[in-house]
């Protein structure tokens, strides 16, 4: 078995290099390196790991099954080796730690940067855009400050400050009929193509369910894990959507017409910081920046205190 010790950090440098360069030689320029000794790099690595990264053919290679599972743990720990680089010299010159933020495409596009635009920033940001359980799992670990991500947050690891609330719309061709009217219920989208969030755990499980109710069950539907592909395949024509409300009041896109609900179909968020810790300046006032930001952009907006989580769960499950 590889031991900690047979990896060495050059070997994983030069793989994570040679998978986003596509060859060894566009890698062997960007590490400022032969080309034969990022060969000899990837050949160490996989005498240490004991089954081979890359297919050759000729001058070509071709990363291997393994190596593609292998590349997303590689890196993301030379990701966090270059934190640790970058804090160690934040430390020894006495520079302030940058503001960290977790939070998902929708919330890290649609919302975050209103927020940010409202403070008088004295400090770096940095902005890790992750999926709902990679944003909590980098507070919970205190990779990032702040997190902002949509329900479920009940986690004893981190501290949720509040949950806002507003409902979801229908986006669709500004030139579709059903743009004319001012507000829209589910039966209307009986039949059409339906643009939908890939994952029935969270809030396609709910669309899905309340569509069910109204028997108008979609003609067909073409999936997706974001909320701006949703938007780009409306824009195109390629069918209609129900939409959590950041991303379409947030990130605007001509030719998409945004309609509200009428059923009401609310979306919940949170923001949420690692339990037990301190919070900077800096995050206490991004925190009521965000509250203020989602207040001005989502219509029928609510703010609830973080004790209602356990409520609002059991409104989702029911829903």
């Amino acid at each position: 078995m590889t031991s900690l010790h047979d990896l060495d950090l050059k070997q994983l440098e030069a793989f994570a290099t040679v998978i986003s360069a596509g060859s060894v030689t566009a890698a062997a320029k960007v590490l400022d390196r032969s080309q034969p000794a990022v060969s000899r790099l990837i050949q160490e690595l996989e005498q240490s790991l004991g089954y081979p990264l890359f297919v050759r053919n000729g001058p070509r290679i071709h990363p291997t099954e393994e190596a593609l599972q292998l590349h997303q743990y590689v890196q993301k720990a030379l990701q966090s080796l270059q934190q640790i680089r970058q804090r160690a010299l934040e430390i020894g010159h006495q520079q302030q730690r940058p503001l960290n933020i977790a939070a998902t495409p929708a919330l890290a596009a649609g919302l975050l940067p209103q927020a940010l635009a409202a403070l008088d920033l004295q400090t770096r940001v940095q902005i890790v855009s992750e999926s709902a359980e990679h944003t909590t799992h980098a507070v919970i670990t205190g990779e990032a400050d702040v997190g902002l991500c949509s329900l479920p947050l009940e986690h004893h690891a981190v501290e949720l400050h509040w949950i806002g609330q507003s409902r979801c719309v229908v986006a669709l061709p500004q030139e579709d009929p059903l743009a004319a009217q001012a507000t829209l219920d589910l039966a209307s989208l009986a039949g059409r193509r339906l643009i939908t969030p890939w994952s029935p755990l969270r809030l396609r499980g709910r669309f899905e369910k309340a569509l069910k109710r109204v028997k108008a069950a979609p003609h067909e539907t073409i999936e997706t894990n974001s909320s701006a592909n949703i938007l780009a395949c409306v824009r195109a024509g390629l069918g209609v959507a129900i939409l959590e409300p950041v991303t379409a009041w947030g990130m605007p896109l001509q030719g998409v017409a945004i309609r509200p609900l009428e059923e009401d179909i609310p979306y919940f968020f949170g923001v949420i910081t690692p339990q037990g810790r301190q919070i900077s300046a800096a995050a206490q006032g991004l925190i009521a920046a965000l509250a203020e930001a989602a207040a001005a952009l989502l219509p029928a907006y609510q703010q609830l205190p973080a004790g209602e989580h356990h409520r609002v769960m059991r409104l989702i499950n029911q829903a």
